[in-house]
């Protein structure tokens, strides 16, 4: 049996409480910024794929979840861009992205990741991938390797979301074919309705009701089809194999509170990628970044010091 790695955490300061704020106060959402030009790349296959960077340094590349966009990053920038040059892209049919009616395999989103890295000639990069954006990731490094990356962060994902008889760190309810078809219906009928259901099971406590407001937004940019079509491909994936042969430098931040997928699903990626750490967040739902911004911040700073 392999021996458990021990867990280190990287936040050992005190934690102050999150203050109670709107989006007014947040420079990332200053009128400037909302009505500046979009810039974005195009992929090999003709998608465009949209990014917004702020900051200077080494790379660090943030990758959303699915059915939201890199501006669920908007309490992270600011402080993150103080110590990196820091970009948050939108997986196709999220955000300003393309929405076409192809393309929605984690494959795909994995080799978008590297045209936007490639378009942009970023070299030593760390890329953060939270939820379905850890399997991009994942996917990018089995199907190009290390290739231009120094180091990985993961959110919050299992390697496995469909249950199995020796498995059951899986999805809290999309785990299996029927599962599926269900979350499928759900999103066709009343998207409107899934995503507000959607984005309070992804928090452990409220947020101020304008941020709410624009993450809502945020979701309904996301068309039916691509929600669909990429859930059908992501879900039914099982990267246990492949996980122990990446040696990339890592580390897997780890919520105990979620109510969507169970804190063992992460916990045993940091215990079985070679160089994977993994740092627990007591008071977090899926949105580690938003439950326990202030921590959040501190250990993705101290891990890019490294």
């Amino acid at each position: 049996m392999r021996p458990r790695k021990r867990k280190r955490s990287f936040a050992t300061k005190p934690l102050t409480p999150l203050k109670r704020y709107g989006l007014a106060s947040l420079p990332y959402f200053s009128k400037a910024t909302q009505e500046a030009p979009m810039p974005h790349i195009t992929a090999t296959d003709g998608t465009r794929i949209h990014y917004e960077e702020k900051g200077h340094g080494r790379p660090l590349v943030m990758i959303h979840g699915w059915t939201f966009s890199g501006r669920f990053f908007h309490r992270n920038v600011e402080a993150l861009s103080e110590h990196a040059r820091v970009i948050t892209m939108d997986l196709r049919g999220h955000g300003r992205s393309d929405k076409p009616k192809h393309g929605y395999r984690i494959a795909r989103l994995a080799a978008d990741l590297r045209d936007l890295i490639g378009a942009l000639n970023l070299q030593d990069v760390t890329v953060l991938g939270w939820s379905i954006g850890c399997p991009v990731i994942w996917s990018y490094l089995e199907l190009f390797g290390q290739d231009r990356l120094r180091s990985a962060i993961f959110v919050q994902q299992t390697p496995k979301q469909y249950y199995s008889p020796e498995w059951k760190l899986g999805h809290a309810t999309c785990y299996d074919q029927a599962g599926l078809a269900y979350l499928q219906q759900q999103v066709f009928l009343d998207s409107e309705n899934f995503d507000q259901t959607n984005l309070a099971d992804c928090l452990s406590h409220e947020i101020p009701k304008d941020e709410k407001a624009f993450l809502l937004r945020e979701m309904a940019a996301s068309p039916n089809y691509a929600r669909s079509a990429m859930m059908a491909d992501h879900t039914t994936q099982d990267w246990r194999d492949v996980l122990p042969h990446f040696s990339l430098r890592s580390l897997m931040m780890v919520a105990e509170k979620d109510k969507i997928l169970p804190a063992g699903g992460p916990a045993w990626v940091a215990d079985h990628m070679p160089n994977c750490e993994a740092v627990f967040f007591k008071d977090s739902a899926h949105m580690v970044f938003i439950d326990e911004t202030e921590k959040f911040n501190r250990t993705v700073i101290e891990f890019l010091k490294g």
